[in-house]
């Protein structure tokens, strides 16, 4: 498994010190150093089961320049996936964190301890 992480986030140090104190197998990827492309991040969604808005972390700084929350410029819908999926890549600072993709082909939002659980045991 590959868990995508910023490391001065604490969720992410969490879900690290959680998969560690289990003896699980992963990869780290620090994701604002090495970047996602669009196909990675459509992946990824994919595996998630999720649009790009719904891993997008709207309070940050360069959400708001770019207006993130102005539903006309920035629709949630299939007009708008694409021009999402670049926006993230761009700015990756964007990526919820951490996200684990598990050897079974899914994928989780890891925020707790219940997702960093449910992406083990997915293999």
């Amino acid at each position: 498994m590959e868990i995508w992480i910023n490391p001065a986030c604490s969720k992410c140090r969490s879900a690290l010190s959680l998969l560690d104190a289990e003896g699980a197998e992963y990869t780290v990827r620090r994701y604002l150093e090495d970047v996602p492309g669009e196909a990675e991040i459509e992946d990824v969604l994919t595996r998630l089961g999720l649009e790009p808005w719904d891993i997008t972390r709207t309070q940050e700084p360069v959400a708001k320049e770019l207006n993130l929350k102005d539903r006309e410029a920035w629709p949630r819908d299939a007009s708008g996936r694409a021009r999402w999926i670049k926006a993230l890549s761009e700015h990756p600072k964007l990526i919820q964190r951490p996200i684990i993709t598990a050897e079974d082909g899914s994928a989780v939002v890891a925020r707790s301890e219940e997702a960093v659980r449910d992406a083990m045991g997915r293999g």
